[in-house]
């Protein structure tokens, strides 16, 4: 199974209502379905890295791709509700950030839930039912992460070594891939505490690094 892409973005393509990149990865190129709020950063470079999630049939195989590990894992725990199929869990992605699907699933909030396409109301319900659970553990997860960080002081961004262009960059590139701010300032911190730390000018340097600590396999 295929489970993560980095490759030169040969073409953006578009069927009915679905639409992609095909990526070339060693010769081989990949038509890999993305929701439309991907597409803009993804397509920002000439290269690009996605997170898949593989679907198999009969007729053929379907690559479903995410700019992180974290999206993609909560696409696959969306599509394992029956009656949620990939282009149902794509949509509900499509519809709001990762953080707010999350928070609409565990406070019930159908109203949010149905504005995904093909998402009804009886599937809203069973999303809110068979994930509350099982999705708080990551709410959880996710505040216990932020807990040292203080949504009002930045000053810790003032001893990083980078330069403050390739900074601003930084934090645009991650907020447009859909990080959030406490986020951001976590990986760029421990990317400057890290063994190997980009020079103050290197902007790409500090993005790749920033990137392999945000999808980071759990422990």
């Amino acid at each position: 199974m295929i489970g993560w892409l980095q490759g030169e973005r040969i073409e953006h393509w578009s069927q009915g209502g679905r639409q992609g990149l095909v990526i070339a990865c060693a010769g081989v190129g990949y038509e890999v379905q993305l929701a439309s709020r991907y597409l803009q950063p993804l397509s920002a470079g000439t290269t690009c890295t996605v997170w898949i999630h593989q679907v198999q049939r009969d007729d053929g195989s379907s690559l479903f791709g995410f700019p992180d590990r974290r999206e993609r894992d909560l696409f696959r725990v969306l599509i394992s509700v029956n009656g949620v199929g990939p282009q149902a869990g794509l949509a509900l992605l499509e519809s709001c950030s990762a953080a707010e699907l999350i928070e609409a699933i565990i406070d019930g909030d159908l109203r949010r839930l149905t504005q995904a396409q093909g998402v009804g109301k009886r599937t809203a319900e069973r999303l809110a039912v068979e994930l509350r659970d099982r999705l708080s553990s990551w709410s959880a997860e996710r505040e216990s992460d932020r807990s040292d960080l203080s949504l009002v002081d930045r000053s810790d961004l003032k001893s990083l070594p980078i330069e403050p262009d390739p900074l601003q960059d930084l934090q645009l590139t991650l907020s447009t891939l859909g990080y959030e701010d406490l986020e951001i300032r976590r990986a760029m911190r421990a990317v400057a505490t890290g063994e190997e730390v980009p020079a103050a000018d290197d902007g790409d340097g500090w993005l790749r690094a920033s990137l392999r600590w945000l999808n980071r396999p759990s422990a």
